[in-house]
């Protein structure tokens, strides 16, 4: 495994434990995202988790989104 392909895999698991940490589902991820003015669907919240391709910029929204005030790498 490339070390691009651990950190996209890393960044994966960490914000999916965030959500489950947060009681968030991917559907009430989307509503957030869309109420903050980037529409999301809960399809496309699935697929971009599933696959780990997402933006920093999705990242963070989405970070935001759920409470996550901090993000510490050595969390990640």
């Amino acid at each position: 495994m490339s070390e691009e392909q651990e950190w996209v895999d890393r960044t994966k698991r960490f914000m999916k434990a965030e959500l489950k940490r947060r009681d968030v589902t991917y559907e009430q991820l989307a509503e957030r995202l869309t109420e903050m003015g980037i529409p999301e669907s809960k399809a496309s919240v699935a697929s971009k988790l599933s696959r780990g391709g997402f933006s920093a910029a999705f990242f963070l929204a989405s970070m935001k989104a759920i409470g996550c005030p901090l993000v510490r790498l050595e969390d990640v």
